[in-house]
């Protein structure tokens, strides 16, 4: 699992560490894994470091330190390094020294900066460290906006993205390549700062770190959460998970819930809905009722909403009657906007709620939870700080919210969070929500926390899409990733049992 932590615990983390070593030692470590990296990726793309073009852009601070120490390793080993220092009178003189030392120059004004910075093999940036906010300062934004031909590999986090929250405050340059250190910053793992910070590769530097607030699932994590069935499992013991979906005008919702459902691990899916007929026409191994979830017999959860057009509010008010997890989508949070957070208030059993920005917005409005806004947030406003959007979710509906979109996030209301690092372009289809749901559903009915359900869905859900688009390379429906969904779900369990996984 990757591990993020905030800047402030980060700072505190190397405050103790740096009381108990020698003076710069960290600083060494730092850079001697950045220019390792810097050096496989001259050797990969040129097969040498020697005669590399590399330009250093150096910053004030600690970061631009890094910066210059790592350039001047790669000074040593016959690359020709050149710096362009954004703020010549507080660039880290140490670094500067080493560099100068090690045969590196410095460039004596922008216009000779960009002309490196065009033409060379590799860029380090330096600007700005993990405690930089906004956009980039008027004499860096040039080198985010010229053209280059090489690699560009930030140090510890892309200048311009803020390191706590991917949030892009203006201008911001564009890596290839992040090297970061110690830990992952929440930043680097979320859009839009995740799509700013290209591979990201961890280099340790012996930091103690607490429990990071913000992980993402990997092939492993995610193998060891798939529900299994024991020797002496039958269906219902596996979990029966309930599918209250579809209407008159979206009947196909119905079929794609129920597709994600029967995928998702519990031993049976029951419907309700208009759609009967249709989806045991399509799925005869699905247990029908029509009518709604009070009347459907016993469930270990319910997915309340996708397509569910006007019979939404009393498929909602039924489920969240029953003492079992409720999953809530689509037309079911719509409802649940109008209603408030009272509507979950006397729940015993958890809540998971999985809506995409334009949904958190309603149920933000609707939620008048005295953040003192004078008008109802915008979803672009929501997109672009997705970490806190889901942490308020969170909070004021006191239930774990799947917050869709370019980075799936999903928040606990205990505080925890994941982000789920499989998305792709591709999940931008009609339906593909309503398969989300339904396998989210299956996964809460076959015993997993809401955090968990929420987190391995998201996970199995884009790397089946990933797969299918792959195949084919061309667009895919909602049924082709529905259908994918087992095969993901045999990767994952083959890679997390290879050597070494």
């Amino acid at each position: 699992m990757r591990h993020a932590h905030r800047v402030e615990v980060v700072r505190a983390a190397e405050a103790a560490l740096m009381a108990r070593l020698p003076e710069g030692t960290l600083m060494q470590r730092a850079a001697t894994g950045l220019a390792a990296a810097c050096a496989r990726l001259l050797t990969r793309r040129r097969g040498r470091v020697y005669g590399s073009r590399v330009v250093v852009l150096a910053g004030s601070g600690d970061n631009g330190g890094d910066a210059l120490y790592a350039g001047a390793a790669l000074a040593r080993r016959g690359a020709r390094v050149s710096a362009v220092l954004t703020a010549p009178e507080r660039a880290h003189a140490a670094g500067l020294a080493a560099l100068r030392a090690a045969g590196g120059r410095v460039a004596p004004d922008q216009e000779v900066g960009l002309a490196d910075f065009s033409r060379a093999d590799l860029v380090l940036d330096g600007i700005v460290g993990i405690g930089g906010k906004g956009g980039l300062r008027p004499e860096a934004r040039p080198y985010a906006e010229a053209g280059r031909s090489g690699v560009v590999v930030a140090v510890d986090v892309p200048s311009g993205v803020d390191a706590d929250t991917g949030e892009v405050a203006g201008v911001a340059l564009r890596a290839d390549v992040t090297v970061c250190f110690g830990t992952y910053k929440p930043g680097l793992l979320v859009d839009p700062g995740a799509s700013y910070a290209g591979a990201v590769h961890l280099v340790g530097i012996g930091l103690e770190l607490p429990a990071a607030e913000v992980s993402a699932l990997q092939h492993a994590d995610v193998a060891g959460l798939l529900p299994v069935p024991a020797a002496e499992s039958d269906k219902y013991r596996r979990g029966v998970v309930g599918v209250a979906a579809g209407s008159a005008r979206y009947p196909g919702a119905a079929l794609l819930a129920v597709a994600g459902a029967l995928r998702g691990g519990a031993g049976a899916v029951r419907y309700v809905g208009t759609a009967a007929e249709e989806v045991v026409r399509r799925f005869p191994e699905a247990l029908v009722t029509e009518g709604g979830p009070a009347g459907a017999g016993r469930v270990q959860a319910w997915v309340v909403g996708p397509g569910g057009g006007e019979g939404a509010e009393r498929a909602l008010a039924e489920a969240l009657a029953a003492d079992v997890p409720v999953l809530v989508d689509a037309d079911g949070l719509t409802e649940l906007a109008r209603l408030g957070p009272g509507a979950l208030a006397g729940r015993t059993a958890p809540t998971l709620l999985t809506p995409h920005t334009g949904e958190a917005a309603r149920l933000l409005a609707g939620a008048q939870d005295g953040g003192g806004a004078a008008r109802p947030p915008a979803a672009d406003e929501l997109a672009a700080a997705r970490l806190a959007t889901a942490r308020r979710l969170a909070a004021v509906y006191r239930a774990t919210v799947l917050l869709k979109g370019s980075t799936t996030v999903v928040a606990d209301p205990g505080g925890a969070v994941r982000v789920n690092p499989t998305g792709t372009s591709w999940l931008a289809t009609a339906g593909s929500g309503d398969v989300l749901a339904g396998l989210a559903g299956s996964l809460l009915a076959a015993g997993l926390s809401p955090l968990d359900a929420a987190s391995v869905a998201a996970y199995l859900h884009g790397l089946a899409a990933r797969r299918t688009a792959a195949a084919p390379g061309a667009p895919v429906t909602a049924l082709d990733v529905a259908a994918a969904l087992s095969t993901a779900w045999n990767d994952v369990r083959s890679a997390a049992a290879r050597p070494g996984a």
